[in-house]
């Protein structure tokens, strides 16, 4: 092997070793990933909040049978991540409705928004505690007896680390300051 081979055989196992370092640091303490979330996304996959750790995300909860507010989510998170351009962050939205969203109802949402699952999961908890994931990005949700829910709307973007870099409430068009911080953190990664 050639000296310069050697070194750079050294150099990936360094860069391995430090990222396997930091990959198992748990995160801050004003980060979500602190919140334990076992959830299934559209396609069937199972997965933990806390593996997305690593790259800036934005997050929101939603039911899939709203036929309002939660609509509107979507396509303002999408036309945020248009205007942030090149590296928008990916999106996770979680349902605070498990027991009626299944992977179907998830997988029929995403078709109907036409969103790509590359860069979209919407997603059911399967252990957890929703309640207190979306009290955190600060929404308030409660069945209404009919089958919807009363909730407000919080759109958050989070650092790669999970902690809360900006949010929004602003359905339709996006929030200006909210895209700007968008970008701002797409630009530093």
């Amino acid at each position: 092997m050639t000296a310069m081979r050697r070194m750079l055989v050294r150099c990936a196992a360094l860069l391995l070793a430090a990222a396997g370092a930091a990959a198992a640091a748990p995160p801050p303490g004003d980060s979500l990933y602190q919140t334990a979330l076992a959830l299934q996304d559209q396609q069937g996959r199972r997965f933990d909040f806390a593996a997305l750790r690593g790259r800036p995300l934005l997050v929101s909860v939603f039911y899939a049978s709203c036929h309002s507010a939660c609509p509107l989510t979507i396509e303002t998170i999408a036309r945020a991540r248009r205007a942030a351009g090149a590296g928008a962050p990916d999106v996770l939205m979680v349902s605070f409705d498990p027991a009626h969203d299944d992977v179907a109802a998830l997988a029929a949402m995403a078709a109907m928004h036409r969103v790509d699952a590359a860069h979209w999961r919407l997603a059911r908890p399967e252990r957890g505690d929703v309640e207190a994931f979306a009290a955190t990005l600060g929404v308030a949700y409660r069945p209404r007896g009919d089958g919807d829910f009363s909730h407000n709307v919080v759109i958050a973007l989070l650092d790669a680390d999970g902690r809360i870099v900006a949010r929004s409430s602003r359905l339709g068009e996006p929030d200006a300051a909210f895209v700007a911080a968008v970008r701002r953190l797409a630009a530093a990664r």
